[in-house]
């Protein structure tokens, strides 16, 4: 794609992030969208003025109108409300499925072609309710989760043993909650198992078991410390890499929230899984191997994925394609 288009869809701490981010890659143009148009047109030309000295273009625009997707190579949708201190994720389970909803149908009106990332909680349940009301196909609709875990998993391991972040290498899987699944069994440091430095003695089963429940606890942790607001800046940087994985077509294997067709024994359910993502969407789910203890970790997460998205479409009056 030459220019190609981004748009964002709320223009909160992510969308901003976000902006800001793509401008200085340079991956294309962005458009901020947001209910609040006066805060999207004011990010807008705060980010425009900022190109100027950070060397980027000026292409950046804001408004408060859905019909400015139009053309969007990519949409990102970080829409709906925040969680606050002692909230969890399925408690923003109304009110941003009714925001969700109305970005869908602005979608299958103005972007129908578009390749679209959802952040918005509770993840696993809003990518469903976003590709149901925009039409898109499965392929073109993914929920950013398993990067920003597995980020927050690799930055706790590191600390613990001493070495670089950009070294280890894992998969979180599951549901984007408090029972997702960081993939143990497929956690290495440079190809070295983590079995090796847990045998070596250099870190323990209990200090493991400890970072994984920070790593599930993680997004809750950032909630109670800024009080009124949730994270973004690691959010952000996990979307874009999915949006750049599909717009260079990287063909970049990734932990995301996809639709899943008897995967991982998963059906007509979007749930955490590792994908390939390039110029096509979503190219593959690549079902790899569990062990048992996993698998029966990674069922019992999509359980509470699968019980949510059944609450959704008796309120919606709709069932999953």
């Amino acid at each position: 794609m030459t220019h190609p288009k981004i748009a964002l869809v709320g223009a909160g701490q992510i969308g901003g992030t976000l902006a800001m981010l793509t401008a200085l890659k340079g991956l294309g143009t962005v458009t901020l969208i947001d209910v609040a148009a006066d805060m999207a047109t004011g990010k807008a030309l705060d980010l425009a003025q900022a190109g100027a000295v950070a060397g980027y273009g000026k292409n950046i625009a804001g408004t408060g109108d859905y019909a400015a997707l139009a053309g969007a190579d990519v949409v990102i949708v970080t829409a709906g409300i925040p969680r606050k201190p002692g909230m969890s994720r399925d408690d923003l389970l109304d009110i941003n499925c009714a925001i969700i909803k109305t970005v869908g149908e602005a979608i299958k009106t103005h972007a129908p072609d578009a390749f679209v990332i959802v952040i918005t909680n509770p993840l696993d349940v809003m990518v469903w309710v976003l590709q149901q009301s925009s039409g898109l196909p499965p392929h073109k609709v993914v929920g950013m989760a398993g990067i920003l875990d597995a980020s927050r998993f690799r930055l706790f391991l590191s600390q613990a043993l001493s070495v670089a972040m950009d070294d280890i290498h894992t998969l979180v899987l599951g549901g984007h909650g408090d029972a997702m699944v960081p993939l143990l069994d497929y956690t290495t440091v440079q190809g070295i198992p983590l079995q090796y430095f847990i045998d070596k003695g250099t870190i323990s089963q209990s200090m493991v078991d400890d970072i994984v429940a920070r790593t599930r606890a993680g997004g809750a942790e950032i909630v109670q410390l800024l009080k009124n607001g949730s994270a973004f800046y690691a959010p952000a940087v996990a979307a874009l890499e999915m949006a750049q994985a599909y717009l260079r077509d990287e063909k970049r294997l990734l932990p995301c929230a996809a639709y899943c067709r008897g995967e991982f024994g998963v059906t007509d359910l979007y749930a955490g899984v590792p994908v390939i993502i390039g110029a096509g969407g979503v190219e593959a789910i690549l079902d790899i191997p569990l062990t048992p203890d996993t698998r029966a970790a990674f069922e019992k997460s999509v359980a509470g994925v699968k019980s949510l998205t059944g609450i959704v479409q008796e309120r919606l009056g709709t069932a999953a394609k």
